[in-house]
């Protein structure tokens, strides 16, 4: 059994972030790995709002250059996935890969929240290559380009919305007949010139060369006017949901009806002493590399401070 001040679940910007701080303050901190280094952003072609890099940066070394920073500090890393959990008491228990058993004081969940695809098999072949499921990261590689965005509710109406500021014409496909966003996210979106909402329309395929360069789309599904129809487009959004990463905890930690875990008011605090959430797990509004490399800072310094309480008794 191996013991430490503080652990942490995540190696995205959250996760990295809290390490760093950890290990400034000399909690010794483990971070286990997880299945994807650095998460979600992990699907983006290059990373240009992270401020520090002015000329942009590839998410591979990006997360690179945090996990060195962290391991300067003396983090220390294991790599595979946490499969169960214990917080019902202090020392809290993980364990990894189902055998290897730790045990720490306090704990930072930075699981991150996994994008919701559609299921189709050339999803998965442009990742990275003209799709995408955040339009905020990844909009500025389409200036003036047209793209497509899939969706109906209040994220898919407010991405289109964004992107019909930056590309030429933005496609919105609808899959049922109306939209069920607000009716002032639907009036924006209807009355924009640059977007065209597709209503009753899937997807088939996305096809092109090396990159996305088109879709296949189909009107009216197994009904009697079904038609098949392509359109040209250089990019395509997913924004029909996220699903946080948090199956794990959920017989500890509160979480929301999505999944995300609650925390306190703007602190990482989660309902149990000791645990905090970081990141994408626990925020479903912005999904942004910054802001949940803040949070995974704020979790670090709360941790410290929890410790400390705990020498103190």
């Amino acid at each position: 059994m191996n013991h430490t001040q503080c652990l942490i679940i995540g190696s995205g910007p959250a996760g990295y972030t809290a390490a760093i701080y950890a290990a400034r303050a000399n909690m010794q901190p483990l971070l286990i790995d997880g299945p994807q280094q650095g998460g979600q952003l992990m699907i983006t072609t290059e990373v240009e709002n992270f401020p520090g890099y002015p000329d942009g940066v590839e998410p591979f070394q990006m997360m690179t250059d945090l996990r060195r920073q962290a391991e300067r500090f003396g983090t220390q890393f294991i790599e595979g996935i946490v499969t169960k959990v214990d917080f019902s008491a202090t020392p809290k228990k993980v364990w990894v890969e189902d055998s290897d058993e730790y045990t720490a004081d306090t704990v930072i969940v930075a699981t991150g929240a996994s994008a919701r695809f559609l299921g189709i098999e050339s999803e998965q072949t442009y990742r990275g290559r003209g799709v995408s499921a955040c339009a905020t990261c990844d909009g500025f590689f389409y200036r003036n380009k047209t793209v497509a965005v899939v969706g109906g509710g209040d994220t898919a109406c407010g991405e289109a919305e964004y992107l019909a500021g930056i590309c030429q014409k933005v496609y919105l496909i609808v899959r049922k007949p109306y939209l069920r966003a607000t009716d002032i996210m639907q009036k924006r979106v209807l009355n924009n010139p640059k977007i065209e909402v597709l209503f009753e329309h899937n997807t088939l395929r996305l096809t092109g060369e090396n990159k996305v360069q088109g879709a296949d789309l189909i009107f009216r599904k197994g009904e009697a006017d079904e038609q098949l129809h392509h359109i040209d487009i250089d990019g395509f959004f997913l924004a029909i949901g996220h699903k946080p990463n948090t199956d794990l905890f959920k017989d500890y930690l509160e979480l929301d009806s999505e999944g995300y875990i609650r925390v306190h008011g703007e602190t990482p605090c989660t309902n149990i002493a000791g645990v905090y959430a970081a990141g994408d797990c626990a925020d479903p509004r912005y999904r942004q590399a910054i802001v949940a490399a803040a949070a995974g800072c704020k979790a670090a310094m709360e941790a410290d401070k929890y410790l400390k309480t705990l020498q103190n008794k």
